[in-house]
């Protein structure tokens, strides 16, 4: 008889991987994991918010190795395999070929409010389906559920299906995501924040969000 997912997912089974390799093209080319967010490197709020919801964390990044290998956990650079800054997927793919727990579940480095109890509806979604993602959504502006495909929920089997993907020219998570069993996790309960899952991609925007915590 197999385990089944909810026989195993709790949170020493996951880990967590920060995504910081992106340019920043829209920061002007800065380090985004490296801005400060009310006096903290963003990716340094990230791990401290991710930490206590999962087994292990480690950081994807593509510079300043250094600052990010001082906050404590591994720090992995994109595989060249893609080209240079190829996006998320790059990252999932760095993960999953270093994650040694049964499940990853990336987080972006610029979304400072993601939700404390995210690993576990996450996981709770997951384990409930049989999937193989889960991928949370949660309402913009305009009060539409949108799909946030940077924070996923997924088995570190996947390895294999996204190296062919990406190989075969595949860039898009969503793209990627469709191909396999996938239950999308709403974050639209009274009480959430409806800034959970804004990103910072201008330094206005982040000061905006910092606004929001004072």
């Amino acid at each position: 008889m197999t385990m089944s997912h909810i026989d195993v997912l709790h949170a020493e089974a996951i880990t967590g991987l920060i995504l910081a390799g992106g340019r920043g093209s829209r920061m002007g080319g800065v380090d985004k994991g490296l801005q400060n967010f009310n006096g903290v490197p963003l990716a340094l709020h990230t791990l401290m918010r991710l930490s206590p919801q999962v087994g292990e964390i480690m950081i994807n990044a593509n510079r300043n190795l250094a600052a990010y290998e001082s906050f404590g956990v591994p720090v992995w650079p994109d595989s060249t395999a893609l080209g240079e800054y190829a996006g998320p997927l790059a990252g999932f793919l760095t993960g999953l070929e270093r994650c040694e727990t049964p499940y990853m579940l990336t987080v972006p480095c610029d979304t400072p409010l993601f939700p404390q109890d995210l690993v576990a509806r996450m996981a709770q979604a997951f384990a409930r389906e049989e999937a193989d993602f889960a991928v949370a959504t949660a309402p913009e502006e305009d009060g539409q559920l949108r799909p946030q495909p940077v924070f996923c929920l997924m088995r570190t089997g996947l390895l294999e299906s996204l190296v062919r993907f990406t190989q075969g020219g595949g860039r898009k998570i969503d793209a990627w995501t469709a191909l396999h069993k996938t239950v999308v996790v709403p974050f639209d309960r009274p009480g959430d924040d409806a800034h959970g899952f804004f990103n910072a991609n201008t330094l206005a925007e982040l000061h905006q969000l910092e606004s929001r915590l004072d």
